[in-house]
């Protein structure tokens, strides 16, 4: 069984790729590489991987904000601001921050942040695969490292000892990632060790064990529920 756990990174997307050695697999899953890529697509194993799981909003409301983004904050406690809100589907068919902006208020009453906005590109682009029918979820690595910590972490992770608190979390899990990535290495430190996280919960939705925020999703347009896995 692979698992795939997918980030956004300034080159476009970093994934981390886990094995086991059968479906349902109890067992610690083993890192068995990474990449890095323009386009989802592009990934070597997107076609191959029993679950594949990305760091990015997926499911967008007609109306209101997301109730996963509100949990999720919560539920990481001094980095929830790494948890942004996502605004509803029609603010992301504008294309320019100004427009969009404006639609944010009079839809939700709250601007939208640029960083936010930031994500559009991607957000586009996987929900698009999600729409076509591609079975995507949606995990926030900062709420996967809570969960492996058991409490709200201490520190950044673009900190010197945010990245090795976090490293260490992973291999607390069996998840000792190489020194060298191979082209994944030209991915920020904390983008592959958030797409290691990512593929960490990916392996606990295989396997059943995952848990979601909130409990009871909303649903989108297609009635699929909307929450971050963890």
């Amino acid at each position: 069984m692979l698992v795939l756990g997918v980030d956004a990174c300034r080159a476009g997307w970093v994934a981390v790729r886990l094995e086991a050695a059968t479906p349902g697999d109890p067992a610690v899953p083993t890192f068995a590489g990474a990449a890095l890529a323009p386009t989802l697509t592009a990934l070597p194993d997107w076609s191959s991987a029993t679950t594949t799981a990305v760091d990015i909003p997926l499911g967008l409301l007609d109306t209101g904000w997301r109730a996963a983004d509100t949990r999720a904050a919560a539920a990481v406690g001094p980095r929830r601001g790494s948890v942004f809100r996502v605004p509803p589907r029609q603010v992301w068919d504008e294309p320019e921050y100004a427009a969009a902006n404006l639609c944010c208020r009079r839809l939700t009453g709250a601007g939208l942040a640029r960083q936010t906005f930031g994500l559009r590109a991607k957000l586009l682009e996987a929900n698009a695969l999600r729409d076509a029918g591609q079975q995507l979820y949606e995990v926030h690595p900062e709420l996967s490292f809570r969960t492996m910590a058991g409490a709200p972490l201490r520190y950044a992770k673009t900190s010197w000892s945010g990245v090795a608190m976090r490293r260490a979390l992973l291999a607390g899990q069996g998840i000792v990632l190489p020194d060298e990535p191979g082209p994944a290495g030209r991915a920020a430190p904390d983008d592959v060790l958030d797409a290691a996280a990512v593929a960490w919960s990916a392996y606990r939705i295989a396997t059943g064990r995952a848990g979601c925020l909130p409990e009871v999703p909303q649903v989108d347009r297609h009635g699929r529920p909307v929450a971050i896995w963890y």
